[in-house]
């Protein structure tokens, strides 16, 4: 009798506690620095604080996708860019990007390999 780890082939993704945490007192400050937005409720830096953490949750995760797709180990400006432009939920994102677009070229060789 096969055990369920052994049906189970497919690897599981690499699950780490996450404990960024961004500045809700700034988040707060940077909000009422505008003059559209009045008084701010207490919950609601909080809120977007957290909802920026998994916004970048999504995309880094995105990204390294990209980067594992192509067996390499460091996440670049061109596996973001990448990801911002084949993933439709990071459509609001295209346009800042595209003033970023990376320029691919080939990796350096290494003194040893040159001679």
């Amino acid at each position: 009798m096969a055990s369920s780890q052994e049906e189970n082939t497919e690897p599981q993704p690499v699950r780490r506690e996450i404990k960024t945490q961004f500045p809700v007192a700034r988040i707060k400050r940077l909000m009422q620095s505008d003059e559209d937005i009045g008084k701010v409720a207490q919950a609601t830096p909080v809120v977007v604080a957290k909802a920026l953490e998994l916004f970048m949750i999504q995309l880094v995760d995105e990204s390294c996708k990209r980067a594992r797709a192509k067996q390499v180990k460091r996440v670049s400006l061109a596996h973001l860019y990448q990801a911002v432009m084949e993933e439709e939920k990071f459509d609001f994102l295209r346009e800042v990007m595209e003033k970023y677009q990376p320029t691919i070229s080939e990796p350096k060789k290494r003194k040893s390999e040159s001679s």
